[in-house]
């Protein structure tokens, strides 16, 4: 296999997964809410509300499939199943059924046997590693999210929404890397042929993505908003969020319009960064949502650097350094040696033309 430049795969993974906590993070405080309370108490919402992000299980469960990844250098359900319940902290907004599932693979019960008939959005919230991992080969991704979504999910909206969401990062990264524009209705078309033989009615729900118009972001919020029910159902969540991302422009502009969607806020956030993060990098997640992200024992640094693992033990031995440091101004992040006030390199990310 011959890899792309070593810095711009890291640069993709890494938005993926902080693009995944980022758009979590900012989308929690007003989970549940209506995009009209949203817009009646902040207009547009794009900033954390606390000071820090905090995490929910979106970001804990990503974790424990990166943990996973870097261990066997591949996916592995019965490993991850395992990382699933040691990292489990029932503080961190879990599904009531999720309790039942963390109790059955404790008492180490396979984990094809523990998921249920669950039809939410569990299975694509924390997909986002596998799309990156597997990036290149779009049946792996596929099988890997069927089996990463099995632990928890069963139905078939579930299911699809996890082939859905990260057969999408993989797009991005793969367009990202090749330095190609996202053409959305061939972006799409590509996403609901892995998903027809899953659930036929999910892939006929990412089609009406296809009749939103472009416009300004409360008009493409309306518009959202008016197709789907936003709600942690996979099937009302995992389109909203490819639209997020495929009617905008940017990496922040496809968060603030997710989170402002109203609903299941911090997964569609989650979602959506995910995606934009694959695409645009982690160079273009703005600092003033890197420098509050969490960061106790697995926040954000460890984050990074389980990513930056990962990479290494895929031989590229990449020379992009994502390192921070602590100074009286907050944390800096550095990558490479440009510095702030350098020009942007040419990457993928300045391509995306949508239309």
């Amino acid at each position: 296999m011959a890899y792309p430049e070593k810095d711009q795969l890291l640069d993709r993974f890494l938005g993926s997964a902080l693009g995944t906590f980022v758009g979590d993070a900012l989308g929690e405080p007003v989970e549940g809410w209506s995009h009209r309370a949203i817009y009646d108490r902040f207009e547009i919402l794009d900033h954390f509300l606390r000071g820090v992000g905090s995490y929910t299980d979106d970001t804990q469960m990503m974790i424990g499939i990166l943990e996973t990844l870097l261990e066997k250098k591949g996916f592995d359900p019965a490993v991850c199943a395992v990382k699933f319940q040691q990292n489990f902290d029932p503080m961190r907004g879990y599904g009531r059924r999720i309790f039942g599932v963390m109790d059955r693979i404790r008492q180490g019960i396979p984990w094809d046997q523990v998921g249920t008939d669950s039809f939410g959005n569990g299975g694509a919230m924390r997909i986002a590693p596998i799309g990156c991992f597997y990036y290149d080969d779009m049946q792996a991704i596929k099988e890997n999210a069927i089996l990463s979504a099995r632990i928890t999910h069963n139905h078939p909206e579930g299911l699809a929404g996890a082939v859905a969401q990260a057969t999408a990062v993989g797009l991005a990264f793969q367009q990202a890397l090749s330095n190609e524009p996202i053409e959305p209705e061939t972006f799409l078309d590509t996403i609901t042929d892995r998903v027809i033989d899953v659930d036929k009615g999910f892939a006929e729900a990412l089609d009406r993505i296809n009749s939103i118009p472009r416009g300004s972001m409360l008009e493409i919020i309306h518009a959202i908003s008016g197709r789907y029910g936003l709600s942690l159902r996979a099937i009302e969540s995992v389109p909203a969020a490819i639209g997020a991302f495929l009617l905008t422009d940017s990496f922040r502009d496809a968060v603030v319009l997710a989170v402002n969607l109203g609903g299941d806020t911090d997964t569609i956030g989650a979602m959506a960064g995910a995606i934009a993060g694959a695409f645009y990098g982690y160079g273009q997640i703005p600092q003033e949502w890197l420098e509050p992200l969490e960061n106790r024992a697995k926040g954000r640094d460890y984050v990074i650097d389980c990513v930056r693992q990962i990479v290494l033990s895929l031989n590229l031995n990449p020379s992009f350094v994502v390192s921070s440091r602590r100074t009286s101004g907050g944390l800096v992040y550095k990558q490479g040696q440009r510095k702030k006030g350098d020009p942007e390199p040419v990457n993928a990310y300045k391509t995306k033309n949508v239309t």
